[in-house]
């Protein structure tokens, strides 16, 4: 065994056992992987539908990186070297990567050492920018924030689904395939106007690691512009804090600047950009 090396296995127990304790150093940059490591050691390898291929980057015995292989590949921060080296090993198993996702230089590190090991075009399709909360600083709109029951299911599989064509996610969202979704496990609220209609969501993951996630957050496009949005994110954001998370964080699109002026009014400051690089079939050669 070489003293710096990728560890792959799909035992989630023994993952956990090794790589844990790394994950929850930094559960603000680790957001991802502890809720997908949550999601699999409550629900079991076939969470998302297929057993995952789970990797530790350890050096001397101390892991240093991760990653998780679902329908994509997931990975905590890599140094350029390391992200070949990782590229290198998944390449010669003979692994498909449909997708990478990763802060942008990890991810764009990966996404060229894929081409380079296995000639697959990398297209950037999505970024993200991840914030951390700092102080919360509450809008004023009248309502109140109302817990999601089970006799609103069906307003919110709706709203869920205008969200997810809102900002191209490609999901069914239906009473069937709902325990499916990496919404089933989410905690949402929604924001109700004095006369109790809502006009607004925002979803959270379980607490993990010290740290929540508010995801998603919607409001219908004849609603906007009200300071719902704000409203409700300042509800969960409170409700998390109560929970007792050391870090709340969240992710918005960085081409939207009024997401991204909102969340740092109500407190929320950038911490890092995350990519996406799809992977299309590989570039024939010249002659």
């Amino acid at each position: 065994m070489r003293p710096d090396d990728w560890h792959l296995t799909e035992d989630i127990d023994d993952y956990h056992a090794r790589a844990g304790d790394f994950l929850r150093s930094r559960p603000a940059l680790h957001t991802t992987p502890l809720t997908v490591l949550e999601r699999l050691l409550t629900h079991g390898a076939g969470a998302y539908g297929r057993a995952p291929v789970l990797g530790r980057l350890e050096r001397a015995g101390e892991v240093h990186a991760t990653f998780h292989l679902l329908r994509g590949l997931s990975l905590t921060r890599l140094a350029p070297e390391q992200a070949d080296a990782l590229a290198a090993q998944l390449a010669a198993l003979g692994y498909a990567l449909p997708h990478v996702s990763a802060d942008h230089g990890t991810a764009t590190a990966f996404a060229e050492a894929w081409r380079r090991r296995t000639g697959a075009t990398p297209t950037l399709r999505a970024r993200l920018r991840l914030y951390r909360l700092a102080a919360l600083t509450p809008p004023a709109p009248e309502g109140r924030g109302r817990l999601v029951g089970e006799r609103d299911r069906e307003h919110l599989m709706r709203w869920v689904r205008e969200f997810t064509t809102d900002v191209g996610e490609v999901v069914t969202v239906d009473a069937e395939s709902w325990a499916g979704t990496r919404f089933a496990d989410k905690h949402f609220t929604f924001w109700e106007t004095p006369d109790g209609t809502p006009v607004s969501m925002a979803g959270s993951t379980s607490l993990v690691g010290g740290m929540i996630r508010v995801d998603p957050v919607y409001t219908p496009a004849h609603l906007r512009g009200r300071g719902y949005a704000g409203a409700v994110t300042v509800e969960v954001s409170r409700a998390a804090l109560a929970a007792g998370a050391g870090e709340v964080v969240l992710y918005a699109d960085p081409a939207n600047p009024t997401s991204n002026a909102l969340y740092q009014r109500l407190g929320y400051r950038p911490i890092t950009d995350w990519a996406v690089y799809d992977f299309g079939p590989a570039t024939p050669e010249a002659g």
